[in-house]
């Protein structure tokens, strides 16, 4: 694909792409917040929806099926994006403020760097390794003393975390096999991959608990089976495709910060200094050492 006025074009896309999904820590709250919707039918039948439109969006467009090795790499991709991070989210916001969610979800930038690095067999800078380390030490201790102590880190916490860890292997292979596939192709067929165990997750989760959701809730969950599973899919890959993606990438750093600011603005959550001051810290980490890597891209193999 041509690079289309990458300056604006680009960015443009990746914004709209990443604006999509800023919603989805604090509507993924709004579904869960009563327990009319149990968090099991949010995070599988969400990607059941989603499923059926990136199956029809596949059938529309004829695309070739993937090869070999490659429904392995798909499975990878579903496990983190489809199942692991959508699943883990939903359960950890029942009790978790959406603020809290992006403040340590915004390490995800600095995970699917290192993960990606590890993959791809690459030799950043100690700079890289140093603020992805510092970025995540930040975002446990963020997460520990708003759990009351350094022993104050609560499942929910660790299902956070466990969402970032899923999202990150998830993002990271699926960058790689967008080369050979195409880029929203490569969530799609993730989609269509997962649905046999979304399908039946999100029967266990009728037979345990028939949802009784407000109009409200429902809607959320709407917005997060259509765009934050499918369609913002679409924005953020054209986007990347355009590119420069190096460029364009980084935007996603900007997402922990609208994400807080629609909790605030939405649900009223009250944002507190250690939160302002936590997500800062977790961002600026996160952005340096995401920067740090590009810049060992763009110049050539780095020194470790």
């Amino acid at each position: 694909m041509p690079v289309l006025s990458p300056s604006r074009a680009g960015l443009g896309w990746g914004l709209l792409g990443v604006a999509a999904f800023s919603f989805t820590v604090p509507f993924t709250r709004v579904a869960v917040e009563s327990g009319g919707i149990s968090p099991l039918f949010i995070g599988s039948a969400r990607a059941v929806v989603a499923a059926l439109l990136a199956a029809a969006a596949l059938a529309v467009t004829k695309q070739r099926l993937p090869v070999g090795v490659q429904w392995a790499r798909l499975a990878v991709v579903a496990g983190g994006v489809v199942v692991g991070f959508p699943v883990l989210t939903s359960f950890a916001l029942t009790t978790a403020p959406a603020s809290h969610g992006a403040v340590v979800i915004a390490v995800l930038p600095a995970a699917t760097a290192v993960t990606a690095v590890l993959r791809g067999h690459e030799r950043p800078p100690k700079s890289f390794w140093l603020m992805a380390a510092v970025g995540a030490v930040a975002a446990i201790v963020f997460a520990a003393l708003q759990g009351g102590g350094l022993s104050g880190l609560n499942w929910a916490d660790l299902l956070l975390f466990g969402a970032v860890a899923a999202a990150a292997i998830g993002y990271a292979e699926g960058g790689l096999l967008a080369r050979e596939l195409g880029a929203w192709q490569t969530v799609s067929w993730a989609l269509v991959l997962a649905v046999p165990l979304m399908i039946v997750l999100t029967v266990v989760s009728l037979v345990r608990h028939a949802p009784s959701g407000t109009p409200v809730e429902w809607a959320a969950f709407a917005y997060l089976a259509v765009v934050s599973m499918f369609l913002g899919f679409f924005a953020w890959y054209r986007g990347l495709a355009i590119g420069p993606m190096a460029r364009v990438s980084q935007v996603q750093l900007v997402q922990p910060v609208l994400s807080i600011c629609w909790a605030a603005l939405f649900l009223h959550e009250r944002l507190t200094w250690p939160t302002v001051l936590g997500g800062v810290a977790v961002i600026a980490c996160a952005t340096i050492a995401v920067r740090a890597r590009l810049g060992q891209a763009a110049g050539g193999p780095g020194r470790g």
